[in-house]
């Protein structure tokens, strides 16, 4: 498989997960991720998922600003419920940063590394950002994505409509897919740190 090269240029987020270094994945417990993890877990890249990313980068950094965020220590709450738009897509990524899960996630050893249930989601559009919170210090922070100022080409939806059509060739197809990713591109390479569209803030 090979990935576009700017996947190799993107952010990427150094956790520490204490349950890898107990059953041996990882020595010190130290896990890199880099935006191909996010690509795999979703099965493609796009500016949802790149979004979403960007956010868990963020939000751990503001929370362990001096150290590497512990993976399963911070609890996420989304602001819709996981069946609206791409919430749950956004989650996925999100769990697979923080360790965060909901029902289904891991539930422990020992009553230790539980992620069971450090995910969870509104029952109604709540129309705010998404909510992370450290479980020892109880800081929390909550970030939304605004993607204004990296729009996609003008002509994108047509692109795309083209690139569907049954007889569209491989060529107009692999067209497409560049424009596409140059959307991404943009979001990871020169907006990872842009506060107008990674917005970050205190919560209560």
């Amino acid at each position: 498989m090979a990935f576009p090269s700017f996947f190799e240029l993107a952010p990427r987020i150094t956790v520490r997960d204490p349950l890898a270094a107990l059953l041996g994945a990882s020595d010190d417990g130290l896990l890199v991720y880099g935006y191909a993890d996010a690509v795999r877990l979703a099965g493609h890249s796009c500016p949802t998922v790149a979004g979403a990313y960007l956010m868990a980068r963020a939000a751990l950094r503001a929370l362990y600003p001096d150290e590497p965020a512990e993976r399963g220590a911070v609890a996420v709450r989304m602001p819709a419920p996981e069946t609206e738009g791409t919430t749950g897509v956004v989650a996925q990524v999100l769990t697979l940063v923080t360790g965060a899960a909901a029902s289904n996630g891991f539930h422990g050893i020992g009553g230790r590394f539980v992620r069971q249930g450090l995910l969870h989601f509104a029952s109604t559009d709540e129309g705010i950002g998404v909510r992370f919170q450290r479980r020892d210090t109880g800081d929390a922070v909550q970030v939304t994505l605004d993607l204004a100022s990296v729009p996609p080409v003008p002509d994108l939806r047509e692109r795309m409509a083209e690139a569907l059509a049954p007889a569209a060739t491989a060529e107009r197809q692999r067209a497409f897919g560049e424009l596409w990713q140059a959307r991404v591109r943009r979001l990871l390479l020169e907006h990872a740190d842009d506060p107008q569209v990674i917005r970050l803030g205190r919560a209560a």
